[in-house]
């Protein structure tokens, strides 16, 4: 607990905040549920006004407080359609365009369109809009935006005419109201949050600005620096000037400070949040949002995204939790508009796919697809495909690559960032551009000049590494690098460079694009599928926007380009998608850490229970009710006005009916399994195929009818991203059956649809089928042509099974389950017998004959399907109401008083005030090896080394030679503790697998660390792994931060020996180039 008064640490502004508005008569908002007695007008001057009442929550775990109060108000919204006159000189790239690309002459194609306005200067005139809404809490007295009188001396003023959506947010803050700005990357957003800093600083109060990665805090500090003075910095491992009117920290800073009650808190007014789409980041976005939650009332925010659908949502939460206005000013507002081409590997041309007015020209598309080569109409068997059935993918290459460079450069669309999703195809393709030069000799100088006064405080021999001595001569080149397994120092002499105009080509991975203000005219991605660590995906259309903003220099250029290499067809929808599509919502990445159930055990007056109810995940949830119960109604009335005739009479019918449908599924299951099927999936078979159809089709299932078996594969599935310890999936079974399906179906479509029974013929072609989908086994075997790529060979097919329907007018034989494929199993005899008697009991029924059949059956299955989904969307409220991973809290629990971190009261005992001190590693088994002595026999060297498995995530291609004695006996002792944890996790019913928890504490760096802290030097250590060099450094900077917290943990508990052993551990890996200062300070 707190030894202080928490009233008296975050008293707050309990003078009048300085007017900067004129008066003007309010409008106040209606009350959304008249019971609601809150005056949301009264000033919240405490702290412990926040926090002080516990929310109340009923033992079933449903919202009792905050999500049952009121809903806030969404008002003024003002919609503006802004046009924006580019003026367009030069030559623009053209469609088709082959410049650079075969004979190195930049001649444009005349296949074409021009897509701008050729040689002389013309203007190009672009409409977007800029939407203003704000989220009000009932009965609040709001004047409406558009009636704002502006200061007469307003805080910051510039020397430029302010964009509407600029003048909407600084209004907003002017009023100190909160305001999200959401718009695309160099846009302008950056000057809402000036406005609000400088507005602090005038009105002598704090203000804090927040970033997710100490990169950006480091450039953010220095530009702000510049331009207001009084600024500091706080990242954890730094600290300046940390009494300024202007902080920049970030995120987890800003938390720690909450959590231990920060004397600075309570003198912050505002606090800017940049990158707050951030927030949904799978790792870290739970500190933005738990930081969010825990800040009082009394502080207003400046919430700066890219573009989001649903910023509406997430103003409606702030202003519900913090019971202040949140305005969402939104523009899609370019700066500098985009064209985007694709680039079809092994072409030699581009196509313009989106211009500059986000036209989709579906017309180039197809052009840019149908050269990847390959015959459309060529719709043969996978099993006919020979060697040349299908296009060698890696005809996309260096020379691609070089081309578009080269291309790039003649047209002078230079600087250009190259996006890879690999370090090692970053650094690949930057050797291939190494024969090039693209700067001058004067430019070579100062190339020279910046990067040796950079590297000037390194050590001599940290200066001979490999990663400087190779970089160089690229960089003179004007050819850059920029991905995390660079050395921190050279990332930012990178950028530096980038900034000056002295780099031309950058290769980057997609870190680039988070938050550095680095933009550049061309932008160019070598592939349009990446990794995610799970699976191999297309690129989300919300990544694709953020990477693509970074074409284009706001007055510098007169539009952006962005190239697209393709190596893979795309269906128009996926691209579409891509090029087109709308930006990732913002939704929480909200879950439950043990560090911040402790930390939040010991603030008197909060609870776990709070930062639920009031997380943006809970938000989101019961947010869905209304339209959930407004569906609901609908459904309900429905079903009033629903009249069935002879209702128990089809009751009755509909039961059998539906249990014989059953258990047909479950003999065809049987009969479709791998070990009856097998034998009979020869070349020729007839099979009658259902598929599934999707879940916005009007039918339930496609009939194909019957189809001709070519061949069948096993498929193994890829394991799941890192996880090999996971039991591995039983082979999956593909059939290759041509079928008649719709017209235009392509072969090994995943979505083929049945000929419609109106066409003659539709295409014959070979689609891939599970085994799931065969509904029948004839006993028939037909001929099938050798070659079924041409057209006419699948015909014949077709015409061999309309001669077979012909021939057995009762129906194709089906193979006997018994007497063919010799199913014995007395299980499946019961199951056949079922389905005859109940086949006797529905031709018995009444109804079975009745010519009103179809209509009545009709009838009650809608009854049936009303009634299921009311049921299903009773269930989803039920869900709603209730408070999201509050089992989970409760699992979480129990594992901390099992393991003596709390009493069964809830009261933090040593071990859990221990663990409140740890974030950088896992706070369990950290504490757990301090209490039970893991490190007190350890020299110091072992003990770092030891907790370099806390700070490394990345997966390591090769692992090197044995682990020494010394360091392979207190991982094992680690390892025996960790399991301990996940059993005790596992008895406490949290849903945790063993060997995936321990494996997640990774030792490959151990012998690194071992050798740093021996005395080695940073080129040495180089060279016992093949993790990158900036890998290598982060974990030992992470490590550093570890290392300062054990040495609190342990003086927590007066244990002088560990503080010493890891104080001293900080000393020995803290130096050289590991621990080189930032440029940007």
């Amino acid at each position: 607990m707190f030894s202080g008064n928490t009233d008296d640490v975050f008293d707050l502004f309990d003078e009048d905040e300085v007017a900067d508005t004129a008066v003007v008569p309010a409008i106040p908002t209606k009350r959304i549920r008249e019971n609601d007695q809150t005056d949301h007008r009264k000033k919240d001057t405490k702290f412990r006004d926040h926090y002080g009442k516990k929310a109340k929550t009923s033992t079933s775990g449903t919202l009792r407080s905050i999500n049952a109060e009121y809903r806030p108000v969404v008002a003024d919204e003002v919609e503006q359609q802004v046009e924006h006159e580019f003026a367009v000189t030069g030559e623009g790239l053209v469609d088709g365009d082959k410049g650079a690309l075969g004979d190195g002459t930049s001649a444009p194609a005349t296949n074409g369109p021009t897509v701008t306005a050729s040689t002389k200067e013309s203007h190009l005139v672009i409409s977007h809009q800029v939407r203003h809404q704000v989220a009000l809490p009932p009965n609040y007295p709001y004047v409406p935006i558009s009636q704002h009188v502006p200061p007469a001396e307003p805080a910051r003023t510039y020397p430029f005419t302010l964009d509407p959506f600029q003048r909407t947010a600084i209004y907003s803050i002017q009023r100190h109201e909160s305001v999200l700005v959401s718009a695309h990357t160099s846009a302008g957003k950056t000057v809402v949050a000036e406005y609000a800093i400088a507005q602090s600083l005038r009105n002598k109060q704090r203000v804090i600005y927040t970033s997710p990665i100490k990169a950006l805090s480091n450039q953010k500090y220095r530009e702000l620096l510049q331009e207001f003075g009084d600024v500091g910095l706080m990242t954890g491992d730094v600290t300046i000037n940390s009494g300024a009117g202007c902080l920049v920290m970030t995120t987890e800073i800003l938390r720690s400070m909450l959590y231990r009650g920060s004397e600075i808190i309570r003198e912050v007014a505002w606090i800017v949040f940049d990158e707050v789409h951030y927030m949904r980041d799978k790792a870290r976005g739970v500190v933005w949002e738990e930081t969010i939650i825990l800040l009082p009332d009394k502080v207003h925010f400046v919430f700066l995204s890219a573009t989001i659908p649903n910023a509406m949502q997430f103003a409606e939460w702030i202003c519900k939790i913090h019971s202040q206005p949140c305005h969402v000013v939104y523009t899609d507002f370019r700066p500098t508009p985009l064209q985007h081409y694709l680039f079809p590997a092994g072409g030699d041309g581009i196509h313009l796919a989106v211009d500059e007015k986000s036209v989709f020209r579906e017309d180039n598309f197809q052009r840019a697809i149908s050269s990847l080569g390959g015959d459309k109409d060529d719709k043969g068997s996978r099993g006919a495909k020979g060697k040349g059935g299908k296009r060698d993918k890696s005809t996309k290459g260096p020379s691609d690559l070089y081309k578009i460079i080269k291309m790039i450069m003649v047209k002078n669309y230079h600087p250009v960032i190259v996006f890879s999703f690999s370090k090692r195809e970053c650094e690949g393709n930057a050797l291939v551009l190494s024969k090039l030069d693209f700067t001058s000799s004067e430019e070579k100088g100062m190339v020279d000049t910046i990067f040796k006064n950079a590297i000037a405080s390194l050590s001599e021999d940290d200066r001979s590494l490999p990663q400087i001595e190779h970089l160089l001569p690229l960089l003179k080149r004007g050819i850059g690098i920029h991905h995390s397994g660079l050395l921190p120092i050279l990332k930012e002499v990178i950028e530096i460079l980038f900034q000056e105009g002295l780099l031309k080509v950058l290769f980057a991975t997609e870190t680039f694009s988070i938050g550095l203000n680095m933009p550049a005219k061309t932008v160019v991605f070598t592939a349009v599928r990446k990794w995610d660590g799970k699976e191999t995906r297309w690129l989300g259309g919300g990544e694709y926007i953020q990477m693509s903003g970074r074409a284009g220099r706001r007055g510098l250029d007169d539009r952006g380009i962005v190239i697209l290499m393709i190596d893979e067809k795309m269906e128009p929808a996926v691209a579409k998608g891509m090029l087109k599509g709308v930006a990732d919502p913002l939704n929480s990445a909200f879950h439950l850490t043990y560090s911040m159930i402790i930390n939040l055990m010991r603030i008197e007056g909060i609870s776990p229970e709070y930062i639920l109810e009031r997380s943006f995940i809970q938000f989101q949830a019961s947010s869905k009710i209304p339209e959930l119960q407004n569906e609901m109604h609908v459904y309900e009335r429905r079903l009033e006005e629903l009249t069935i005739p002879n209702e128990q009479q089809i009751q009755e019918y509909y039961t059998i009916r539906t249990q014989l449908d059953q258990f047909n599924r479950d003999i065809r299951d049987v009969l479709n399994h791998p070990q009856h099927s097998l034998p009979f999936l020869q070349s020729g078979r007839l099979v009658r195929v259902r598929m599934d159809a999707p879940a916005d089709a009007d039918e339930k299932e496609y009939d194909f009818g019957w189809g001709v078996i070519i061949t069948f594969h096993k498929t193994i599935p890829r394991v799941k991203g890192d996880d090999l310890t996971a039991p591995p999936e039983a082979p999956k079974v593909i059939v290759d059956i041509v079928l008649q399906c719709a017209p235009g179906t392509e072969e090994g479509s995943k979505n083929p649809k049945p000929c419609p029974a109106n066409v003659e013929k539709g295409d014959m072609v070979v689609i891939p089928c599970a085994l799931s989908a065969i509904d029948g086994l004839s006993t028939v075997r037909v001929f099938v042509p050798k070659d079924l790529r041409a057209a006419e060979n699948r015909y014949q097919l077709l015409k061999t099974i309309r001669e077979v329907n012909k021939r057995f007018p009762d129906g194709v034989p089906l193979l006997d389950p018994v007497e063919d494929m010799k199913i014995t199993d007395d299980s499946f005899k019961k199951l056949v017998k079922k389905v005859e008697l109940l086949e006797k009991r529905l031709f018995s029924n009444p109804l079975h004959s009745s010519p009103e059949l179809q209509e009545v059956f009709e009838l009650y299955e809608t009854k049936v399907n009303l009634n299921s989904k009311i049921k299903n969307i009773k269930r989803q409220v039920q869900m709603a109401e209730s408070i999201v991973q509050l089992d989970e809290l409760k699992c979480r629990r129990r594992v901390l008083r099992r393991l003596g971190y709390t009493t069964a009261s809830d009261v933090i005992e040593m071990k859990g005030r221990v663990a409140c001190e740890i974030s950088a590693g896992d706070e369990l088994l950290l504490t757990e090896m301090i209490f039970n002595g893991a490190f007190n026999d350890l020299t110091v060297e072992q003990c770092v080394s030891l907790l370099s498995c806390f700070c490394f995530g990345e997966k390591v291609e090769k692992v090197g030679a044995k682990m020494r004695d010394e360091l392979a006996v207190p991982l094992r002792i680690m390892q025996e503790s960790a399991r301990r944890i996940a059993r005790v996790s596992q008895e406490s019913k949290l849903a945790i697998d063993e060997e995936e928890y321990v494996q997640s504490f990774r030792p490959e760096l151990m012998d690194v660390v071992y050798a740093w802290c021996q005395g080695a030097k940073f080129s040495q250590i180089c060279k016992m792994t093949d993790v990158f060099e900036g890998s290598i450094i982060r974990c030992m900077r992470r490590l550093e931060e570890l290392l300062r917290e054990m040495v609190a943990a342990s003086k927590s508990i007066g244990n002088t020996d560990l503080e010493n052993k890891f104080a001293e551990g900080i000393n020995k890996i803290k130096r050289d180039i590991v621990f080189a200062g930032s440029l940007y300070l």
